[in-house]
């Protein structure tokens, strides 16, 4: 649509009333005619009985494995991940009603951009044609090359624009598009200074971009000389099309999307990679298209899931992609609104690795991403050495700085919080192998002087987990069980657990100092110096977000998860400095809640309304 609509009265009431909900659901539900009802499966859950009804007369559906309900116009909204105004509109063409427009210039103005998406469908068709004719062979060995039969060519739309000057010009001519219909649809560029245009796109496999329906409204072009300059080609910003505000692949992908358990869609960097992963079985990727992602962009990626996955090369100029990203989305996270990072090793793109592993790296890639808070961490610790009192200052001042450009209330206390723990546990840390090595050389010392050498104490994984529960008594009470069961690597850490349940049973108090004589008196003097030297924690709310977190991380020690290929999982084990597998999980449960909210939201507008 060009600009916003106001919707007469009774224009919706008369849309529905002209189509019946069967035949629309009817062509992403298999429907079976049962009574005065049409009875399949739900596409919202995996039902193996059909409990999905839809009904003409009342023009309603529901889907009673999930609670879902609503008419028509809801259900292509979920389903295809269209707005209220976008789902109005794609139903308005199937049944013949024509939008109201509001003056004559707003109708003239509306015909105009139907003429440019016409002449963007009639070139885009000629460019599937030209991929398949003998001028298209240079084009089509290059795609056979990146693993892309024709099945895929016509999946996607792929062609091939003729390695002449007028070609694709005189073509539209004879569709009967004006010159100035061709050039202010991007086709075609005007010389300067005047003289004759020419082709845009010139001895390139194109690539169609669309726009939220589907409607072809611009190009990209991939050269096929090694000295094409540039490499990839995009049409200029035209009255249909702006770069920032449109994504590769991005109708296909939400639609695909509504048949997932993610929590977002895929982004990559280009137009190969978003086909690669596509036919790799991952329909919900997307591409920027040769841009950082704007405010636009990602306000689309979040009308389709709270928590798209940003898919990087793990290089430089990847982490700087990955670090822009994380500036343009700070201001706007919200509750359920966030983004992971998928950074792969080696200088990889998912097309690379996808050729080389096969999907399922892929798949274990995208398992083992990492939450923007995690990567907005890494990039201020790594900024600097943190060696000195000052530039620790430093690191917490960027630490703060970046959680102040959060806009909503909650989610910036949420990162001062997170960003905090990680500062403390990472310096401490720091002390402890810096203790460690002093250790190993004043044992090294004595071992020259024939003095029995003790080994160098193992990584103390879940301390800092112990030490809040500690300082948070309540948390031993609802996770004995777990504490019980857990395994610690490190025996003095596994020592403080036993004391930490023990000590609630003796009815004696728990605190640093109760737990710290135990340990004295049983000979755990290493342990009992853990427990004194790790710093202060603030005390853990009851049933706040903190408590659950903590539980979650706790029960990673139960049955551990190994960290993935690929160099994904993070430089530590320390499960309270280096979170993702279990925010992984958390990210799991969450994303499962706040789908089931989303769609339970929908339902209940239409009732509402």
């Amino acid at each position: 649509m060009s600009s916003p609509i106001r919707i007469p009265d009774g224009f919706v009431e008369e849309l529905k009333a002209r189509i019946r909900p069967s035949d629309v659901i009817g062509r992403k539900v298999k429907l079976k005619k049962q009574g005065k009802e049409w009875v399949g499966l739900s596409p919202f859950t995996n039902e193996k009985s059909p409990s999905f009804y839809v009904n003409d007369q009342k023009r309603i559906f529901k889907d009673f494995s999930s609670g879902i309900g609503g008419d028509v116009i809801s259900f292509v909204m979920e389903t295809e991940r269209l707005s209220f105004m976008e789902a109005v509109e794609k139903l308005a063409e199937e049944a013949g009603m024509q939008l109201p427009k509001a003056t004559a210039q707003d109708e003239a103005a509306y015909d105009r951009l139907q003429r440019l998406r016409e002449c963007c469908e009639a070139a885009c068709a000629f460019f599937e044609d030209r991929l398949r004719a003998a001028e298209g062979s240079e084009a089509r060995i290059y795609l056979e090359g990146r693993g892309l039969g024709a099945a895929a060519w016509a999946r996607h739309r792929l062609g091939y624009a003729p390695d002449d000057w007028r070609t694709t010009i005189e073509h539209l001519k004879s569709r009967s598009f004006g010159m100035q219909e061709i050039l202010d649809a991007g086709l075609a560029v005007q010389k300067e200074g005047g003289g004759e245009p020419y082709d845009r796109f010139r001895g390139r496999v194109i690539f169609p971009i669309t726009d939220t329906r589907g409607q072809v409204i611009a190009f990209g072009g991939r050269g096929l000389q090694p000295d094409a300059k540039p490499k990839y080609l995009n049409s200029n910003d035209t009255d249909l099309f702006h770069k920032g505000r449109v994504l590769y692949r991005y109708k296909a992908a939400r639609e695909a999307f509504g048949d997932t358990d993610e929590g977002g869609l895929i982004v990559c960097e280009g137009y190969m990679d978003a086909i690669a992963l596509a036919e790799a079985g991952f329909g919900h990727a997307v591409a920027p298209l040769g841009t950082a992602l704007t405010e636009e962009q990602l306000s689309l990626l979040w009308r389709a899931g709270p928590e798209p996955v940003l898919c990087f090369d793990g290089d430089a100029a990847g982490l700087r992609a990955a670090y822009r990203s994380i500036e343009r989305a700070l201001p706007h996270l919200q509750p359920g609104r966030s983004l992971f990072f998928c950074l792969l090793s080696g200088g990889m793109d998912p097309d690379d690795l996808i050729r080389q592993s096969g999907p399922e790296a892929m798949r274990t890639a995208l398992e083992h991403s990492l939450p923007l808070v995690e990567v907005l961490w890494r990039r201020e610790r790594d900024a600097e050495a943190v060696d000195t009192p000052e530039r620790q200052a430093g690191l917490e001042t960027r630490l703060m700085s970046a959680a102040a450009m959060i806009q909503n209330g909650s989610v910036r206390a949420a990162y001062e919080r997170d960003l905090k723990s990680r500062m403390r546990d990472y310096l401490w840390q720091r002390r402890q192998a810096k203790r460690a090595a002093s250790g190993s050389g004043q044992r090294g010392e004595a071992a020259q002087k024939g003095a029995p050498q003790t080994s160098t104490p193992p990584m103390t994984r879940g301390l800092g987990l112990l030490v809040r529960a500690v300082e948070s008594p309540h948390l031993i009470d609802i996770a004995l069980e777990t504490l019980s069961m857990a395994t610690f690597p490190d025996p003095d850490v596994a020592a403080i657990r036993d004391v930490l349940i023990s000590l609630p049973e003796a009815d004696k108090g728990v605190d640093r100092g109760t737990i710290r004589d135990h340990l004295v008196l049983r000979g755990n003097t290493r342990a009992a110096d853990l427990l004194e030297t790790y710093p202060e924690i603030p005390e853990i709310a009851p049933d706040g977000p903190e408590e659950r977190e903590w539980l979650i991380a706790l029960e990673q020690y139960v049955a551990r998860e190994e960290s993935g290929p690929y160099g994904l999982a993070g430089a530590g084990d320390e499960v309270t400095s280096s979170p993702e597998s279990w925010r992984r999980l958390h990210h799991e449960v969450s994303e499962r809640k706040a789908r089931a909210a989303r769609l339970n939201e929908a339902a209940e507008q239409v009732d509402r309304d």
